[in-house]
Parts: structure tokens; C-alpha cells; sequence
């Protein structure tokens, strides 16, 4: 259970008994509560009276608790208790309202609902079991309609799992499951899931497969070409079964979703993104790393740093993770990597050892991509003092997974890219769009914002897709290539603020509507309180600390804007966007009045991409400063050919810089390098 206010700050109460009491509360919203209920749930062994008092000091102790939210949530009368309808956002509602049309709420389910209240009082125990047997049913209920309108093997297999995540005995999913990989041609993993759904039959229901699933394995077996098309005649639903809700430590196909009873304000009104499977997104696991030479002290960091890892990489929306205990096992048999994608799906495997060096610990990294054969296509070594373990631990996950999060994302893209485009989803289009842009290269650049006005008109409440679209219409103006800049810049920013909207707990999304802000509209303040919000919610994301170093440059904070970018380069040396980013270091040095190690970086973002025209003009600046008057000429060449109207009454009416003496330097140093007025 989570209870989270718009600024990110936890609200959950400490004591069960008040987190029970809100859970009841957030479960029957917008109902009211009678107290008497309430006393007789919570405490059921205490007499009436005494049961009264212990629920007045937990209603106080709960008001105390929602007193950071700023405003009355929770309405207390003499006879009842309720939250007030329009204040809270409860991630269970969103699920109990899903329908096959709005399906996304489904990838919020994550484990037992309320597992961590168990045993609080037997009369609780006895309400809860019919909260998670309610929430179960209409789950159930539409991941079999999403099921049964599938017929493609592409589309029936997450649908399947999904299926299979709610109730993992329904042999309908599993005869899904069979035929859908045999028509890919997949037969071994067809089998494979026949022997997951007989042990899961055998386990928690004592039974075995039933005859139309034994006949399908047969015929899978058997037969040359595969078998009929998994939704083409899709098979009649099993009478139910008493189901037992998976726990913690069993296979994840879906990404965390954990309970959460939240004020409006932390979720808006109109929460659409909820990194719903049927999007897609990378699947990935963290194994306890293995221990040499180590000491008994150290031993813990095995499943201290996977634990740490996996929670810093569940900040990125797109990710679903497996949590590193449920891998735990592996890490001390086998390691199989084939065998950990068979048992969980996962995509991206990270591994690695710890090994004592003299006083210190390496610690050695490798990204295995699953789907790929295995390929390595990702590893670091970090070499770091023992004085501070837990540090080590933090500093390790933070920059493993700035770096890892960009490389999931080009590789997840150059294998969408190798598919069929015809039967692309939203998050498909989005995933095809991002290296068309970073390309600039302008038809394929144009080609990606066609690709993301259809992700936003497929999806509308897809956060990603309006955030991924509004960072393109910032290239669209900074690289002049749009007739009507003030008309774009107007569409960019109605785009990012409905991708946060749509997702206010998005960090990547924010940070770009505070770009947006800062380098289009010179909302230079508003820009920033969204940069710290982004790192509020993820202090590992590169884009957020780079972005945030940018505004603090306009605004004319240079020591704080270099510390900025500091941090985004400690934590991405290596970042596929790093000529976008690094133009911050150009402009820092530049007003810094360091010309020569402006154009120093100017030189080295230029090579990884000539056709940023961004990079173009602190680097020329810098050279009109310095009198290379060959150099700058070269460079002014390349700008003008991207930006043919580039002039100083241009660059002087766009500027988003707030003192006037950053303002007429850099004009200054455009003015020297033979820009014209």
C-alpha cells in the first residue's frame, strides 16, 4: 500500500491499523463508511466501546497523517467516515472501471492486493479476502474478452500472459499461449508452456491437464506446419476454480502497480497512462551478483545492489521488472539465462560479480539482451572504496541505470524498426520514432513526427506518446524547420502538458515540459520547479539533470547549471543523445567566458552530429570571440545550410537567456563570426 501527495511526498500512515482504515475507506470511496462498521472490521474482539475509542484515535491519527495533501480529503461525521469524492485517485477503482476499450488499468495489478495487511483483525481479513476476490473476478472477466478479441500471435501472447498474470490455472490462457507460439513456429516454447500450465495445475490445484489441452500438445507435437491461428477459434472458458493470487516471489510479467490510495492532485483527473501491456515496453531482471573473495561484512551487497538496481530501474515507466528475490534461486543453481526467460519472459538480463581487490571492490556489469542469443550489450566495471557500503550501493545503481535506460531503449527500437509497421501500436511508433529524430536528417525527421501524431491519435491517453511528441516539435523550432513557430510552439506546449496530465508521476515526461517552458516559452521559473519534480520522482535520469543544468544557464545560475550537467555526465558518460546534451557544456563554458573550451566542446558534439544546429551556435559564439576566423567560417557554412534564415534579430527575439549581459555576449560573439543582422 502507497499513499503518495502531488509533490511525491509519502503520506502513508505508519501504523497498520490506521493504513487498514484508509484502505477501507479508499476501497469504498466515494461510499461512506458507518463507524460502527468501521470498529467492528478493525477491532472485532473488543467490546463495542472500547472498539469506538481505538477507531477515534486512529481516525486522528490518519488526519494527521493526510494533513501534508493541504486540503480536507477525508469527511468525519458522527455516524460515518468517507474521502471525498473528486480528491483521491485509488488505483483499484481504475481497475474495477476497465473495459476492453480502455483496457490499460490491468498492468496495475501487481500481487495480492494489500498483501502487507494480512492478519490486522480476523473480521479485516475476512473483508479483505472478498476486496481481492472482487478485484480478481473483473480482472479475470476482461483479460478473457481482451483474450478472446485477439487473433494474431503477436497481440495473443502478452494478452495470454496477462491473462495467465490474474489466474495463473485458466487453461484457456495456456491453450492460448501453446498455439500462438506454435503459429510463430516457436514449437519448443509452445511446449514449454504446456509443462509451465501442467506444474501450475499441479501445484495449486491438485489436477492435471485437461483433454483438450492434451490434445492440442499432441497436435503441436505431431504436425509439420502449425496449428490453426490462436484467436481463430478461440477456445470455450473452464469453469472457475478457487484461485490463489500469485505471491511476490513468483513470476512478473507486468510492471509494479503496488495499491495505492492517492489524492487527486499526485494522479489528475484523467489518468490514461498506466504502461499498459498491450503497449509494450522492455521486461527485465536483475540477478544477485556473484561474490569472490569477498569477506562475510560484504556478503550482503549480492542482493543488496540487485534489490537497489531493480528498484532504481522500476523509476522508468517503460521498464517492467522482475523483482531480484524472485530470481534469487538462479543466481545460486544454474544461472541459465535461457532457463530465467522461459520461467519469467524477461528481455534484458543484468548480471555481474563483486570481487575484492586489495581495499577496494570491482564490480563488474554486463547487460545480457535474452532475446538476442544472449549478446552482450552492455557491461562497466566500477572500482570503489569499502568505507561506505550503502553509498557504493547507491552510486553503483545510479549510474548503471542512466546508462542501461538509453541502451534498452535503442536496442527495443532498432528491433521494433526490423518488424512490419502495419500492425504497430502506439508504443511501436514511438519506439520508431526516436532515432529518426536524433538522426536530423530532415524527411526521416518528418517521417518521425507523422509516426507520433499517429501514436498520439491511436492513443490518446498514452503520456508517453504526446511527451515523446512535444520533445520532436522542440527540434521542429530549434532547427527552423517550421514556416510557423509561433503556431508550433503553441502545439508543443498544449502537447506536454497533456502528456502530464495524462501521467503526473512520468519523470521524463515533466522534464521536457519543463524544456518546453524553459527554451520555448522562457517560463524560465515554472521550467525548473518541473526539472526538480522529474528528479524528485527519479534522481537517476540523466535527461532531467542535463535539461534542469539548461534552464539554470538561462537563468543565469552558471555554478548550479554546471553541477547540473556534472551530474547528468557522471551518470551517462557515454549517452547515445549525448550531442544534444552536451550543448549545455558549450553554452556554460561560453558564458563563463571560457571560449577556448567552448569551442573545445563545440568540436567533439559537432562530430557526433554535424546537423545539430543547436550545437552550431554556442560553438560559433565562441569562435567569433576567439578570432578563428577559418574555423568559424566553416561552421557558419554548416549552420546556415541547416537554418538558411538564421540572423542576430532571429537568435535576439527566440533568446531564452534572462540577463542581458548573457544575452549580448553571446549576440556579440554570433555578430564576430560574420553573422548577420
Amino acid at each position: 500500500m502507497e499513499a503518495w501527495t502531488l509533490t511525491s511526498e509519502s503520506i502513508l500512515p505508519t501504523g497498520r491499523k490506521t493504513r487498514a482504515l484508509l484502505a477501507i475507506l479508499a476501497l469504498s470511496s466515494p461510499r461512506p463508511v458507518l463507524r460502527s462498521k468501521l470498529a467492528e472490521l478493525l477491532w472485532s474482539r473488543r467490546p463495542e466501546e472500547q472498539a469506538r475509542a481505538s477507531l477515534r484515535q486512529e481516525i486522528h491519527r490518519l488526519l494527521e497523517a493526510l494533513n501534508p495533501v493541504g486540503q480536507q480529503i477525508m469527511a468525519v461525521q458522527r455516524d460515518h467516515l468517507a474521502l471525498r469524492p473528486g480528491t483521491v485517485w485509488v488505483d483499484v477503482e481504475e481497475v474495477l472501471r476497465a473495459s476492453t476499450s480502455k483496457p490499460q488499468a490491468l498492468s496495475l495489478l501487481d500481487g495480492e492486493l494489500l498483501e502487507d495487511l494480512d492478519g490486522v483483525d480476523p473480521s479485516f481479513d475476512g473483508w479483505l479476502a472478498g476486496e481481492r476476490e472482487r478485484l480478481r473476478d473483473r480482472a479475470r472477466a476482461l483479460a478473457e474478452m481482451l483474450l478472446r478479441e485477439k487473433d494474431d500471435p503477436e497481440t495473443v501472447i502478452p494478452a495470454a500472459q496477462q491473462l495467465l498474470f490474474i489466474d495463473r490455472t485458466h487453461e484457456g490462457a495456456w491453450r492460448a499461449l501453446m498455439r500462438a507460439y506454435a503459429t510463430r513456429g516457436e514449437r519448443g516454447m509452445a511446449i514449454q508452456s504446456f509443462e509451465r500450465c501442467r506444474a501450475v495445475l499441479a501445484d495449486l490445484l491438485d489436477a492435471q491437464p485437461s483433454d483438450e489441452t492434451l490434445r492440442l500438445l499432441v497436435e503441436i507435437r505431431a504436425s509439420s506446419p502449425p496449428p490453426p491461428r490462436a484467436g481463430a477459434t478461440p477456445p470455450p472458458p473452464l469453469p472457475r476454480a478457487e484461485i490463489r493470487a500469485p505471491n511476490r516471489g513468483e513470476p512478473r510479467n507486468e510492471p509494479r502497480g503496488e495499491t495505492r490510495a492517492e489524492s487527486r492532485e499526485s494522479r489528475g483527473n484523467d489518468r490514461g497512462e498506466t504502461r499498459a501491456t498491450t503497449r509494450g515496453g522492455a521486461r527485465v531482471g536483475v540477478l544477485p551478483l556473484q561474490m569472490i573473495g569477498t569477506n562475510e561484512a560484504e556478503a550482503h551487497l549480492s542482493t543488496g545492489l540487485a534489490d537497489e538496481i531493480t528498484s532504481a530501474l522500476a523509476r522508468f515507466r517503460w521498464m517492467f521488472l522482475v523483482s531480484s528475490s524472485s530470481l534469487a534461486r538462479y543466481a545460486t543453481q544454474t544461472r541459465d539465462e535461457m532457463q530465467i526467460r522461459r520461467a519469467f519472459d524477461i528481455h534484458f538480463l543484468l548480471d555481474g560479480t563483486i570481487q575484492r581487490v586489495g581495499e577496494r571492490l570491482r564490480i563488474a556489469l554486463r547487460l545480457l539482451d535474452l532475446r538476442a542469443g544472449n549478446q552482450v550489450v552492455w557491461s562497466h566495471r566500477f572500482d570503489r572504496a569499502t568505507d561506505d557500503l550503502l553509498t557504493l550501493q547507491d552510486d553503483v545503481a545510479a549510474e548503471v541505470v542512466a546508462q542501461i535506460d538509453p541502451e534498452i531503449l535503442l536496442i527495443e527500437s532498432q528491433r521494433v524498426a526490423a518488424r512490419p509497421s502495419h500492425d504497430s501500436n502506439a508504443y511501436d511508433m514511438v519506439l520508431r520514432a526516436m532515432p529518426l529524430i536524433s538522426r536530423l536528417d530532415k524527411p526521416l525527421f518528418m517521417e518521425a513526427g507523422d509516426l507520433l501524431r499517429r501514436a498520439t491519435e491511436l492513443e490518446p491517453d498514452y503520456a508517453a506518446g504526446h511527451a515523446w511528441y512535444a520533445y520532436w516539435h522542440i527540434f521542429l523550432v530549434g532547427q527552423g524547420w517550421t514556416d510557423t513557430p509561433a503556431e508550433v510552439m503553441g502545439e508543443t506546449g498544449r502537447l506536454a502538458e497533456r502528456a502530464i496530465t495524462l501521467d503526473p508521476q512520468d519523470a521524463k515526461a515533466l522534464t521536457i515540459a519543463g524544456h518546453v517552458r524553459a527554451f520555448l516559452h522562457h517560463r524560465l521559473r515554472e521550467a525548473i520547479a518541473l526539472h526538480e519534480r522529474a528528479l524528485m520522482l527519479n534522481p537517476n535520469l540523466a535527461m532531467a539533470w542535463n535539461l534542469s543544468g539548461v534552464a539554470f544557464a538561462y537563468l543565469g545560475d552558471l555554478p548550479e547549471a554546471e553541477r547540473r550537467v556534472a551530474r547528468y555526465k557522471q551518470l551517462s558518460p557515454f549517452d547515445p543523445q549525448a550531442y544534444f546534451y552536451d550543448t549545455a557544456r558549450i553554452i556554460i563554458a561560453l558564458l563563463k567566458r571560457d571560449h577556448a573550451q567552448a569551442v573545445e566542446i563545440g568540436r567533439e558534439v559537432s562530430q557526433m552530429n554535424p546537423a545539430f544546429s543547436a550545437a552550431c551556435k554556442p560553438y560559433l559564439a565562441a569562435l567569433g570571440h576567439l578570432g578563428e576566423k577559418s574555423e568559424a567560417e566553416s561552421v557558419r557554412t554548416r549552420l546556415l545550410e541547416i537554418e538558411p534564415e538564421f540572423s542576430i534579430a532571429g537568435f535576439t527575439a527566440a533568446s531564452p537567456f534572462e540577463r542581458a549581459e548573457d544575452r549580448e555576449h553571446y549576440i556579440q560573439g554570433l555578430r564576430l563570426a560574420g553573422i548577420r543582422e
